[in-house]
Parts: structure tokens; sequence; C-alpha cells
């Protein structure tokens, strides 16, 4: 099972999930860590990550075989994480056939009505993680 992490800027949001997603010990799992820069991808490897890579080709090419995709709401919007997101990132990202797992960060001109502003990037990470684990057995 393919499981592609991307986030980008300090890789904080990446890096949590990286640590989270591999603590839940997923039998056959690899973590892909796809960073939009290469800061990012260090932190994700760090944070125990199977595989990592930087940039936009990254993206385009883990997007297609990917089982799933994890990150903030940017990745499917160009230009966003000032920047970093190319339109082809996002339209990569949004063709995929994976399931995406999106945190609703509400910042960088994009914001989520409904969705609680209070939760930290650790409880974003901690929900997002227990609905991939959901979705790997099958309740969703």
């Amino acid at each position: 099972m393919k499981i592609m992490i991307i986030d980008g800027q300090g890789g904080r949001m990446g890096s949590l999930l990286t640590e989270k997603t591999k603590n839940a010990a997923i039998p056959g799992a690899q973590i892909y860590a796809i960073g939009t820069n290469s800061i990012a991808t260090a932190a994700m490897l760090k944070a125990g990550a199977d595989y990592g890579a930087t940039g936009e080709n990254p993206v385009l090419v883990n997007s297609r075989d990917a089982d799933y995709i994890i990150g903030p709401l940017g990745i499917m919007a160009a230009d966003s994480l000032l920047g970093e997101v190319t339109p082809a990132m996002a339209v990569a990202v949004g063709q995929s056939s994976a399931m995406k797992i999106l945190l609703p960060v509400n910042k960088c001109n994009h914001h989520v009505v409904g969705v609680s502003s209070e939760y930290s990037m650790s409880e974003l990470a901690e929900q997002a993680v227990r609905y991939l684990l959901d979705c790997i057995a099958g309740k969703d």
C-alpha cells in the first residue's frame, strides 16, 4: 500500500502525519514523503518516511499509483502553500485515483466553511490518520 504525504514550507504538518502514520503500524504500508521543497522532505524523512523526493515531478509520478494521498487542502489548489504548489501538481493530485485525505488548513486564502479552526496541527494529523485507518479497514 502506497501512502503519499505531501507538504511544503517547513514540513511540520507532513512530519506529524508521517510520524502518526508510521506509529499506526499499518501492515504493508510504505510512506512516500513528497515535499514541495527540500526542507519539508527532510522533515518527513526524519519523522520516519520510507521514501522521499522533492518537487513537481515526484508529485506527478507518485500520484499515478498512490493508494492514499494525505496533505493540506492546498495541495489541490494551484499556487497555494505560498506558491509552492504548481498548477501541474494540483492537477496530478486532483486526477489521481487515490483516496485524498485533506487537512483543512484555513490559510493562504482558502477557508473551509463549517470546519473548526480550533484544532491544533497535531489534532488534525491525528484525525487524518484515524480516517486513513477507517478507510483501510473498510469503514468508509
